[in-house]
């Protein structure tokens, strides 16, 4: 009998808390993230939304409760997919950044150059190849951390405000490369402080503040009819205190 291939979908947080000494930054949250549209965590500074992400991609574990993988409470990343604020850049070439990737990810080196081509094409950045990663504009840099992400061939892609130091140009070219990585059907998940792109880019949002979360739902309803006070004003552009 063939077995099936493991999977990291769904995400589960079941009451799961994160402490660092008497500091509680996520409190007892329960929370799912499944295949489909993007999920966006939107919440003030200091939310939570970056321990959350770390949480669910398995990078921290949570102080109590559990958080499961595909059902599974422990495990290597297999499908996950992480890509920071602020990426780190390995001393090499664009491509070499994409090769160290994808051997990572156990692909055979025979595969990599036409692999590394796709990668490229898919981020907007082909013909830059042989250039050194770190010279590249913050823009370009988080691109090719996208690309690197994606040489995983991810499930699930997690993206810890990805655009927040970068210009309007290079905004829209990383949320369009989200946009079209959700298209492919990998579910992506974004943390972001910024209600117009998560209102671009959503299907569904989780606001979150001082650990837990507020209210989750589609992102249609949750811009159009609020459930919760906290969130209306959120919306509204108050401070949550």
């Amino acid at each position: 009998m063939m077995r099936a291939p493991a999977t990291d979908l769904p995400v589960r947080l079941d009451d799961a808390s994160f402490a660092v000494g008497t500091v509680t930054i996520i409190d007892r949250m329960t929370l799912t993230f499944a295949p489909g549209a993007p999920t966006l965590v939107i919440g003030p500074n200091g939310a939570g939304k970056t321990t959350l992400l770390r949480l669910a991609m398995g990078l921290a574990a949570p102080t109590s409760g559990t958080v499961t993988f595909g059902g599974r409470e422990r495990g290597p990343p297999l499908r996950r997919a992480f890509v920071f604020q602020r990426p780190v850049m390995l001393r090499r070439s664009v491509a070499a950044n994409l090769r160290y990737a994808l051997s990572a990810a156990g692909m055979p080196r025979r595969q990599h150059d036409g692999r590394i081509a796709e990668l490229l094409a898919l981020v907007g950045l082909t013909g830059i190849g042989d250039r050194p990663a770190r010279r590249l504009s913050g823009g370009e840099q988080q691109r090719l951390a996208l690309a690197r992400a994606l040489a995983r061939e991810p499930e699930i892609l997690f993206l810890d405000e990805p655009t927040a130091s970068l210009d309007p140009a290079a905004t829209k070219a990383v949320e369009d490369i989200v946009a079209q990585v959700a298209a492919r059907g990998i579910k992506v998940v974004m943390s972001t402080h910024d209600l117009a792109k998560a209102k671009r880019l959503a299907g569904d949002i989780v606001l979150i503040h001082r650990g837990r979360v507020v209210e989750t739902g589609p992102a249609e309803e949750f811009f159009a009819a609020p459930k919760t006070d906290a969130a209306r004003r959120f919306i509204a552009g108050e401070l949550l205190i």
